[in-house]
């Protein structure tokens, strides 16, 4: 039985007449798993999970998920309906399992209920992805989440992505580019997409370390990874010009995301960090909902050009 057989199993079996639905998303669902991309689940509950289960969803996934060639992360978040229906932000989250939790919630136990603002951007990529495991379409249990919480909620993670910019460099640059992205379009998109957008909209300066953070998600496990010295040394800069760029998004919200869309269908962030912080500002988009890409034509500023 494979991981996500597994996972679902584990689920349905933990939590018997209580789940309403269980959804993959992420890059799963765009048929573009990278080496180390985690498999991501959504389930949707009646109630609040109890001492038992979560703690029977906690060891049965210490088992299921890990980090190696032959073993994906896994990454599980349980959500009970009414928490987000009709939405509220920040929603409720029940449950959170991760790679990046497994030594934290070895020593304290199950995950508890909390605010987790970016559920925003999970239950997003869960309309649009519309890949049920177990129940119904995912539209007939969840509301779709308006365009200005989702921006919120991108723009809330910064902190605590630039808290973990040395230790997960690939990640961070990659998650900040999709930020930029997602304010600046309109449109959610994968990693590597987001990094493509990017990197033609940066000066050359300032594009060889995201070309590289790109590079390791297509082709790199995390254990394999490697950051020359003089790659390092640029991405402090390179981090200061997305984020400048990103905040001087400051525009009229839009109304909603366009879930629909095919530019919709990747999960906003590469893995969920603790929010210690929160840079504030009405961040927008200037698309449109439901159209395409926009392709800018208007070239990087580039000195080495001149």
């Amino acid at each position: 039985m494979d991981q996500l057989a597994q996972t679902a199993g584990l689920v349905s079996d933990v939590l018997g007449p209580d789940l309403l639905g269980t959804y993959l998303h992420g890059s799963a669902v765009l048929g573009g798993l990278a080496p180390a991309s985690d498999l991501d689940v959504l389930a949707v509950t009646r109630r609040s999970l109890d001492d038992r289960q979560r703690r029977a969803l906690l060891a049965g996934l210490l088992e299921i998920s890990g980090l190696t060639a032959a073993v994906r992360p896994v990454e599980l978040t349980v959500v009970v309906q009414s928490e987000v229906r009709p939405w509220r932000f920040p929603p409720t989250g029940d449950f959170l399992y991760g790679e990046w939790l497994r030594d934290t919630l070895r020593a304290s136990g199950p995950p508890m209920p909390e605010p987790m603002p970016d559920l925003a951007l999970v239950l997003t990529m869960v309309l649009a992805g519309d890949h049920p495991l177990t129940g119904p379409p995912p539209a007939e249990l969840l509301d779709p989440v308006p365009h200005p919480d989702l921006v919120r909620a991108s723009v809330e993670s910064i902190p605590g992505l630039l808290a973990d910019l040395a230790d997960d460099t690939r990640n961070v640059l990659l998650t900040l580019a999709r930020i930029w992205t997602t304010l600046a379009t309109g449109h959610v998109v994968p990693k590597h997409t987001a990094a493509d957008w990017a990197l033609t909209h940066l000066p050359a300066q300032h594009r060889p370390a995201l070309q590289h953070a790109r590079d390791l998600y297509l082709t790199t496990l995390y254990e394999d990874e490697v950051w020359p010295r003089e790659l390092m040394e640029q991405v402090r800069p390179h981090v200061d010009e997305v984020l400048a760029r990103t905040l001087a998004l400051r525009r009229h919200p839009l109304d909603t995301v366009p879930v629909g869309s095919a530019w919709a269908k990747g999960a906003v962030m590469g893995h969920r960090q603790e929010q210690n912080g929160q840079v504030g500002g009405d961040f927008a988009s200037p698309g449109e909902p439901g159209s395409p890409m926009p392709q800018d034509d208007t070239p990087a500023e580039d000195e080495d050009d001149e």
